[in-house]
């Protein structure tokens, strides 16, 4: 691949394909939607602690605990602090779970996230670099704070203005760029691995069981919060979809775009993976509790 292809995937390829991702969201959300939050407090607020406060702990504890090198425990860090990726919404319909708590952890925890990653990352990029001599990218936080902004939340209020204004175009739009999540994700780990194949084959060993554990220990976290509030089934795994499916895309994003580093987009590029394949055996798990909900709600009530 020529350095001009490279240069026009990382600055115009990404960026546009996350805008399309968070605009498609927008389409099927309404401000009544965020109603939820005040419906279901604490459904919302276990979802978000765990996409929040636990994911970025979580990133921290196992990067240690595997002895990662600097550049795959960064890259690690950096997939935690980044918010639900829209592919769990997907997923989460797949699963027949709960579509509209899916739909607004993903958009709260892309709002929250606008102002974290940056601070976050500000910490990180000397903390997990310096010590081995190795050269720590420029960061601004507001101008990160600014690009954030105009890939994601600028989208998500243009849908939703659709969505509020000419709701028949919105649903025709929704229709079509409702694949646009998982193609664009597919299309930028494929390019990102493309150019750094020999990185993926000689770290997936070593980086491999960390980026599982991971995911895996997202997943369960999020469960474990959602049954300690009383959470059904269906509820319950929602929620630990949207703890352990991350926004790959965006990850890759700031390794790439912002910071320009393709060692750290390793860890995005084998995580974008591994979360996909382990919430497909968590969905086959949760099948049949989730078949016996709706005629066991009766008898509870």
């Amino acid at each position: 691949m020529t350095p001009d292809f490279i240069a026009f995937v990382n600055t115009v390829f990404v960026p546009v394909g996350l805008m399309l991702i968070m605009f498609s969201m927008g389409l099927t959300l309404a401000l009544r939607d965020f109603a939820l939050v005040l419906s279901n407090g604490r459904l919302v607020a276990a979802g978000l602690c765990g996409q929040l406060l636990l994911m970025p702990i979580l990133g921290l504890a196992i990067g240690a605990l595997f002895g990662l090198g600097p550049e795959l425990a960064l890259g690690l860090f950096i997939i935690a602090i980044c918010p639900a990726g829209t592919t769990s919404n997907a997923l989460t319909f797949v699963g027949r779970g709960n579509v509209a708590l899916a739909v607004v952890l993903t958009a709260l925890s892309s709002l929250v996230t606008v102002f974290t990653i940056p601070v976050l990352l500000s910490w990180a990029l000397p903390f997990f670099l310096e010590g081995g001599g190795r050269a720590v990218p420029d960061l601004s936080v507001p101008g990160t704070i600014l690009q954030l902004i105009q890939i994601t939340v600028l989208p998500i209020a243009a849908g939703m203005l659709v969505h509020r204004f000419v709701p028949a175009a919105a649903v025709k739009m929704e229709r079509w760029l409702r694949p646009t999540s998982l193609i664009v994700l597919i299309g930028v780990i494929a390019f990102s691995v493309a150019i750094s194949l020999d990185m993926v084959l000689d770290n997936i060993v070593a980086a491999g069981p960390a980026i599982w554990t991971l995911n895996v220990a997202a997943m369960g976290a999020g469960l474990l919060l959602a049954r300690a509030i009383g959470a059904s089934s269906r509820d319950s795994m929602t929620i630990g979809i949207e703890v352990g499916v991350q926004n790959a895309t965006l990850a890759i994003f700031l390794t790439l775009t912002v910071l320009g580093s393709l060692p750290l987009a390793v860890t995005q590029n084998i995580y974008g993976v591994i979360m996909v394949l382990n919430v497909f055996l968590l969905i086959r798990w949760y099948r049949g509790r989730i078949t016996v909900e709706p005629a066991a709600a009766p008898e509870a009530a």
